[in-house]
């Protein structure tokens, strides 16, 4: 039996869960998920379904019989098969600590993802890359380049079909023009001490100030530098006795958490953008280990 996820938003009204229940119900599939939320100030519905086709309806039937329900109801939406694991770019500069926690949790299983390259303005993780027989890419980038190498970027994008791309602490900032094509497709973290710490050593000027909470934010990119819809946060407490080494460690173990969580509800569809937010449906219990993970 082949395990499938409906993803569904439009405008909120009567009828919507029962039209898709019963469509599922009438192509022999059996509902094993299911989360929905109002947005009661948007007037907006968001719903992810995840669903067994116990009687043989393959992804193409399911997609052109839902049509009729989809027009009626004008939604934005998408049956994905879980088999198919979402091809993921990731990025990364001088710090790998992301890169890293990454890169574990997808050689154990925890993130069924397929990575198709990684692509750095440095060459300090190419050996480290290429030992998992993974595909490195140097594209350098400076004042002077950075339209020609944007344009190496989105050619590596389009003959890799990348679906995702992840900055694990790229430190250079992407076009709008590359938002935009990529919107709701490029998922950016970084501490949590905006607006107040910014530019060089956040770590050393939160140290300084006495903070007690270090925090990492994981979002969506878009024009607006660090703006985006929030996928995910977290928080790790600091004491007065700790030193501000202590503070970058911390800083670092809470952003590849942060990280690898909000990759992992992307991948499995349990994200939807609304507006300058984001409505992220949480693993369901009874679901298998790796979408468990902490």
């Amino acid at each position: 039996m082949n395990n499938y996820v409906l993803t569904v938003s439009c405008k909120t009204t009567r009828g919507i869960v029962a039209a898709i229940s019963g469509f599922l119900a009438e192509k022999g599939c059996n509902i094993i998920d299911s989360s929905q939320f109002d947005d009661l100030d948007t007037g907006k519905f968001f719903m992810r379904v995840s669903f067994l086709s116990e009687e043989g309806a393959e992804r193409p039937a399911l997609l052109e019989g839902f049509k009729p329900i989809a027009g009626r109801f004008e939604m934005e939406w998408e049956i994905f098969d879980t088999d198919e694991r979402m091809k993921v770019l990731l990025m990364v500069s001088r710090f790998g600590h992301c890169l890293n926690d990454l890169l574990y949790r997808w050689k154990i299983g925890a993130l069924p993802i397929d990575i198709v390259g990684v692509v750095s303005n440095h060459f300090d993780y190419q050996k480290q890359v290429v030992n998992n027989d993974i595909p490195f890419h140097h594209i350098k980038v400076t004042k002077e380049n950075k339209p020609q190498a944007e344009a190496q970027l989105l050619d590596l994008v389009e003959q890799s079909g990348t679906e995702l791309i992840v900055l694990a602490r790229y430190m250079q900032v992407l076009s709008d023009s590359l938002c935009r094509k990529m919107s709701g497709k490029i998922i950016n973290i970084h501490h949590s001490f905006l607006p107040s710490f910014k530019g060089a050593n956040p770590y050393k000027q939160a140290y300084t100030r006495g903070v007690k909470l270090i925090g990492a934010t994981a979002h969506y990119v878009t024009a607006d530098l660090d703006e985006g819809p929030i996928l995910e946060q977290d928080t790790v407490r600091i004491t007065h006795a700790q030193s501000a080494d202590d503070y970058v460690s911390l800083g670092r173990d809470v952003e590849s958490q942060v990280l690898a969580r909000a990759i992992h509800a992307h991948i499995h569809h349990r994200t939807f953008i609304n507006g300058n937010r984001t409505v992220v449906f949480p693993p369901s219990p009874g679901s298998y280990a790796s979408e468990r993970m902490g």
